[in-house]
């Protein structure tokens, strides 16, 4: 007797259905039934590939024990030929006989794809469906994303109880096709819809809130079986698929490629960890007008910019930061109420903030090796700083001219070895897993007081490991990493990010990857990323000597000295935001506004007056701007353990909230600020206008 319940109609079944379907794949039927067992344990809804065994009807009899043990349990059992997709390699009669076997040891719902059906006789297809099973037909297109509505019609014909249409994403946009798809179609039947490969992933995560009644994911990573599928548990840990609503804000990562971007990771650990409803996506996008109608159409709220469009993103801003057009580079970008996009630089706040808990940058002799993007970034910051920064490259005429243009100087690497600097820092991607080059410095190079690597994978660069060798301080780019995270964190939502924790997922997702090791002496590399930062005294100390922890009130002068700008767009009052987040997101929304405001993407701040700043805290147009005048903490600072943690403490002692919460008015006013501002310039020709104010259940 099988102690399963009948088969409830379509309607209830779908009531019951969670919104990720697990499809478990072996290669014999007892790899299988324990993958079943082990996925079961979080996801009562499978999909059993019988295709992917040799003898798929050697399962069946282990499948109906499974089911009768674990009644809550929902099953889909599919045998895709392999003309269609799939592995089976026998007759359409042979394919129809194993899914009515299947449907008898207690399956609820059976995937038949469209070939199939077409091909079936009437009588066969009213056989199968009387056995008591829910009918999906699919359609599945591994080459590109065509006419969705002609594979509608072609489906909906047979009357299925779910429709499933599967297509390849060859671009962004082709997302978009998707799930204009299925709001179209979700109404009018049970749908299912999947854009695969690896610029899917946005119909696997916003397909639900769409009109697909679940999507699928495979059981771990390594088990996929379709392009483009990603584990159930990261469906539901990192990207919360189950969460996912009309109401949720959509963030991503874009560039090419960002397949391995820990981004998602720490942008939406963030978003859960301080209640936001956003999620996060990896965004690979073909080129920008691809990028632009993803952002339009989604729409996205916010992005974190990689190569190769930090640059070529410029000309598409309302407006950005000076810093943005001094590196001709912009990192983030926030989407305004009215659909115009902003852009800053964190890039330049994740360098100095680093190396300011640990040194006085300005006046620091600082070594920059490269003269690319990241290069850029942080001699611009630096001289932005006060830092002395001399330029070493490759090609020599390269650090000749970022030298000429940042007012900066350029060294030889002949001349390195007879050279002295309190920091060397290096913005090239030598020491980065699987870069040809891992190393280019020599030791008797390395004449520095402390010395950054902005490579983060893996922790341990070979840079590191010979300064460690040498007894002399670190950064590594870990630390950078997610600072630039948190700064873009808090410009998106107005409040303080949640460092410590991100700085925890990174090195545990490195470490899982394989990134970290033990060094020779037996100590583990990430011993010095997750410790506080260790002050250097004075410029004449050896490095060496730097061991006492800086003090949490200096930390907090540091932090502060560097606010990081928030684009004020989010539809909840910023004040809010300020009173649940100790007022840290108050300052960083005002001094965003005021950044947005400005007239022109690349111009020259006016000197705010002390009328101006007593009025309304007012930021110059940087992506950091150093604070001539300490701020005193609204509490007294407790001393923490964790580097990241004392910098967190130190973001959210901030300015009283009155004057913040004053300055941080809705993204309208500052959009209008923008119009109104250039409305005046083109009529008097000054640089600064003023603005215009505004406002499963279980079976018995």
């Amino acid at each position: 007797m099988n102690g399963r319940v009948a088969i409830p109609p379509a309607q209830l079944l779908r009531s019951r259905i969670s919104r990720v379907c697990v499809a478990i794949a072996a290669s014999s039927p007892e790899e299988m039934i324990q993958k079943a067992y082990e996925a079961a344990r979080e996801n009562p809804f499978l999909e059993f590939r019988l295709d992917y065994l040799a003898k798929p009807a050697d399962v069946i009899p282990k499948i109906k024990k499974f089911l009768y043990e674990l009644g809550e349990v929902t099953a889909i059992a599919t045998c895709r030929r392999a003309p269609n997709g799939g592995k089976f390699k026998g007759s359409i009669h042979a394919e129809i006989e194993i899914l009515s076997k299947a449907i008898e040891a207690g399956c609820d719902l059976i995937d038949i794809e469209i070939e199939t059906a077409e091909e079936m006789k009437a009588t066969e297809l009213a056989k199968i469906r009387s056995l008591g099973a829910a009918l999906i037909i699919s359609y599945h297109d591994f080459k590109t994303t065509g006419n969705l509505d002609k594979v509608f019609d072609r489906i909906e014909r047979f009357r299925p109880d779910y429709m499933k249409v599967v297509s390849t994403a060859t671009c962004l946009a082709d997302n978009v096709k998707m799930i204009r798809f299925l709001e179209r179609t979700g109404d009018r039947a049970n749908m299912i819809g999947i854009c695969m490969g690896e610029q899917g992933l946005i119909s696997r995560v916003l397909g639900v809130r769409a009109g697909s009644v679940f999507t699928f994911a495979s059981a771990s990573p390594g088990e996929e079986t379709g392009p483009g599928q990603i584990s159930a548990r990261t469906l539901r840990e990192i990207y919360r698929v189950d969460e996912v609503s009309p109401a949720t804000r959509v963030y991503g990562v874009v560039g090419n490629p960002v397949t391995h971007s820990l981004s998602p990771l720490i942008h939406n650990l963030a978003f859960r960890r301080e209640t936001v409803n956003a999620v996060f996506l990896a965004l690979q996008a073909t080129d920008m007008a691809d990028l632009l109608t993803l952002v339009e159409a989604i729409p996205l709220h916010g992005l974190a910019v990689t190569m190769p469009f930090k640059s070529d993103i410029l000309k598409h801003l309302a407006n950005t930061d000076d810093l943005s057009g001094k590196i001709g580079a912009c990192n983030t970008v926030v989407r305004a109420l009215e659909g115009k996009l902003y852009g800053f630089n964190t890039d330049v706040a994740a360098i100095v903030r680093p190396l300011e808990r640990r040194l006085p940058v300005r006046g620091a002799r600082v070594l920059v090796i490269g003269a690319g993007g990241a290069a850029r970034a942080a001699v611009f910051g630096l001289k932005d700083r006060g830092a002395d920064v001399t330029i070493v490259n490759r090609t020599p005429e390269a650090a000749q001219k970022l030298a000429r243009q940042a007012k900066a100087k350029a060294i030889k690497y002949e001349q390195l070895a007879k050279a002295s600097f309190d920091v060397i820092l290096n913005a090239t991607p030598i020491g980065m897993r699987g870069h040809k080059q891992q190393s280019w410095l020599k030791p008797e190079q390395l004449n520095a007081r402390l010395v950054f690597d902005m490579v983060y994978n893996p922790i341990e660069t070979p840079l590191l490991r010979m300064a460690r060798e040498k007894g002399l301080p670190v950064i590594t780019g870990v630390e950078m990493f997610v600072q630039q995270g948190a700064r873009q964190f808090e410009i998106w939502t107005g409040k303080p990010a949640p460092e410590e924790e991100m700085l925890r997922a990174v090195v545990h997702a490195l470490r899982q990857r394989g990134a970290t090791g033990e060094d020779e002496a037996g100590h583990s590399p990430v011993a010095g990323v997750m410790g506080p930062a260790k002050r250097l005294a004075s410029a004449v100390a050896k490095p060496e000597s730097a061991v006492a922890a800086r003090p949490v009130k200096v930390v907090a002068k540091a932090a502060k000295a560097e606010p990081v700008k928030n684009a004020v767009v989010s539809q909840a009052p910023v004040k809010a935001a300020a009173e649940r987040n100790g007022h840290g997101g108050t300052q960083v929304a005002a001094k965003a506004e005021k950044t947005i405001a400005k007239t022109t993407p690349v111009a020259k701040a006016k000197p705010v007056t002390s009328s101006q700043k007593t009025a309304e805290p007012t930021v110059k147009a940087k992506a950091v701007t150093t604070a001539k005048q300490p701020v005193k903490p609204v509490a007294k600072a407790k001393p923490v353990k964790a580097a990241a943690n004392t910098v967190k403490k130190a973001v959210v002692a901030t300015k009283p909230v009155k004057p913040a919460a004053r300055a941080a008015k809705p993204a309208g006013r500052a959009v209008k600020q923008v119009k109104s501002s250039s409305k005046a310039k083109a009529k008097s020709g000054a640089k600064n206008a003023k603005a215009a104010p505004k406002g499963s259940q279980k079976r018995k």
